[in-house]
């Protein structure tokens, strides 16, 4: 697929099982998707468990799911919504129809990646960028999941990358046009995502934060020199 230069529409999956397993502490799906996901595409989610509060030790605290990148709200009447709904602003979350359902029953939920791209626009035109943490640990995006009823009958699960914004952080506000509103998707602290998971409604902004610019690196994929930026 050709590069799409918005906001994060191309991440990578964590793809490798025991990697997936032992950073999100949670049995991966039995099909992980593919590796480089991009709207509507198939990928995986971490939610927690719908059974968690039942006291039963033998039920784990998070379960994760394959669903479609790009939520698909109950009311839509077919999937190609995810084309416009891969990712959800904090500032209006709670009042864009697509998203506040989801954002009103606290439905979080944590994307596994590796990394997800950005366009950087300063030769002139889009050239996108893998964006990835430092230490070469998987992030843990935070997200909103939703089920939706075709017309068939089958239960779609679907999931959005929640983003605030960058224009003063101090990597992200290299990418996009010079004109446009810099933003960034939200890596939670690995410490904070059973904390995601379970925050009442009334505290889920609290965890719309940007991540330290310290944390992360930037390479450009066709190059084979050092990270364009630490």
């Amino acid at each position: 697929m050709a590069y799409h230069p918005r906001m994060c529409s191309h991440y990578q999956a964590t793809k490798v099982r025991e990697r997936f397993r032992g950073h999100f502490g949670v049995e991966p799906p039995a099909d992980l998707g593919k590796h480089d996901l991009w709207p509507g595409y198939l990928g995986s989610f971490i939610r927690r468990h719908p059974h968690a509060d039942v006291g039963d030790k033998a039920v784990p605290q998070r379960e994760a799911l394959n669903g479609l990148f790009g939520l698909v709200p109950h009311w839509s009447k077919d999937t190609k919504i995810t084309r416009y709904t891969y990712n959800a602003r904090s500032e209006t979350v709670a009042s864009k129809p697509s998203f506040r359902d989801a954002w009103k029953h606290g439905q979080h939920c944590i994307i596994p990646a590796d990394a997800f791209f950005e366009p950087d626009w300063r030769s002139g035109k889009a050239v996108p960028t893998r964006i990835a943490r430092v230490d070469g640990e998987p992030m843990g995006v935070a997200g909103l999941w939703s089920s939706w009823r075709s017309p068939q009958g089958e239960t779609i699960h679907s999931y959005t990358m929640l983003t605030v914004n960058a224009d003063d952080h101090p990597l992200l506000q290299l990418f996009h046009k010079p004109n446009d509103e810099k933003r960034m998707v939200v890596v939670l602290p690995p410490e904070h995502y059973q904390d995601w998971l379970e925050a009442p409604v009334e505290s889920s902004m609290a965890f719309m934060r940007q991540c330290r610019a310290d944390a992360l690196q930037a390479t450009q994929p066709t190059s084979t020199s050092a990270p364009l930026f630490e």
